[in-house]
């Protein structure tokens, strides 16, 4: 309307329309199922293996934004969503028990080409 608010305004105006905020669930990527016969799988293989693997991960880091908790307003019983606010930049290592292998910034989207 052109007019300046006030956060209580706006708060109180959202509750009418049935909005709350609320803290947005952190949600697991692993059910326990899967951690527990991941965790099996690297028992039963830790010595025949150990020398043979290279570990490998990658790493997004948000440059907009928050990586923890979000507040959002959503009516009860709504489906969440995901959001993806700003840009990030991702990185990729590897290491084994011979050494580590070198951290390397990947420009736009891995694939087969750039994993080797």
């Amino acid at each position: 309307m052109g007019e300046p608010s006030r956060k209580t305004t706006i708060s109180a105006a959202l509750h009418q329309s049935g909005l709350y905020g609320k803290v947005a669930r952190w949600k697991p990527l692993l059910s326990k199922r899967h951690m527990t016969a991941r965790l099996e799988f690297a028992k039963r293989h830790l010595k025949s293996m150990r020398n043979k693997i290279i570990w490998s991960d990658e790493t997004k880091i948000e440059l907009l934004g928050l990586n923890g908790k979000r507040h959002v307003w959503r009516k009860p019983g709504t489906t969440p969503t995901v959001k993806h606010v700003g840009g990030s930049i991702m990185t990729w290592g590897c290491f084994s028990a011979a050494e580590t292998g070198r951290l390397d910034r990947i420009k736009g989207k891995m694939n087969r080409a750039k994993y080797r």
